[in-house]
């Protein structure tokens, strides 16, 4: 399934649930250093496209562009991996939590090198392992949903993605209470999980497939009445903000 595709079928949700995280908003913006153009690629609805910038927007799913607000940067019918563009012709070029959805992430990178000076990458590191054990993964994927490891088998590390760009890798930890609801957005809140509307706001749901998304849900609604959850992740409940694998690539 392709990007486009992927979204026509989940998207209708994201202008609720897929809002801007001022924090992360504003570590992305201050990475865009000087830039007064930018290219925001698989832009979404925009919710992170920065104010006070001339900002032009690509987008492959017909549901995302017409679910951006009036007055929203002129969006573009088209895939990061041929950018109808000139080269060198914006300032900066971003993605926001999209890479991991093209067909091939290295090309659309290349092509974001191509068209533009800057580029600047929010997106997640994945752990490689199906070891459950792993007190460093993530709680919903170690404890509930172990497919999501199958999603990215065969995709390049973000380490030889940014040495393939060039770029220089931040960690940006995830505010406990997260406005974007992606999906690490709720790991103090696991009860959101149990929200089929939320669900339906984060792709990774919709790539596991209905039978592995219900059994974890009852999973996890199980857990969460017998106090189970709360014991295995209670180093957890005093957290501001964790280290979930975020990362911004600035090139």
């Amino acid at each position: 399934m392709s990007s486009a595709q992927l979204y026509d079928t989940i998207g209708a949700t994201y202008t609720v649930t897929r809002r801007t995280e001022p924090r992360i908003a504003a570590r992305i913006w201050a990475a865009l250093g000087d830039a007064r153009t930018v290219l925001n690629v698989g832009a979404g609805t925009g919710s992170y496209e920065p104010p006070g910038r001339d900002v032009t927007a690509v987008e492959p799913s017909a549901l995302m562009r017409a679910q951006r607000p009036a007055g929203a940067a002129p969006c573009v019918a088209a895939t990061a991996e041929s950018l109808p563009f000139e080269d060198q012709s914006f300032d900066a070029a971003m993605a926001v939590c999209t890479v991991h959805h093209w067909q091939d992430p290295m090309a659309g990178l290349r092509e974001m090198r191509r068209v533009a000076r800057r580029v600047v990458v929010f997106t997640f590191e994945v752990v490689f392992t199906f070891d459950t054990s792993d007190p460093d993964r993530f709680w919903l994927t170690r404890d509930y949903l172990p497919e999501v490891a199958d999603l990215r088998v065969g995709r390049s590390s973000l380490t030889e993605v940014a040495r393939a760009i060039g770029a220089r890798m931040e960690p940006v930890l995830i505010p406990w209470d997260c406005a974007d609801g992606f999906f690490e957005a709720y790991w103090r809140r696991p009860e959101a999980y149990l929200d089929d509307h939320v669900r339906r706001g984060i792709s990774v749901w919709a790539r596991v497939g209905p039978d592995a998304e219900q059994r974890a849900v009852r999973s996890l609604r199980a857990d969460l009445a017998s106090g189970r959850w709360a014991e295995r992740n209670r180093d957890l409940l005093d957290l501001d903000a964790a280290e979930l694998g975020a990362r911004l690539l600035v090139a």
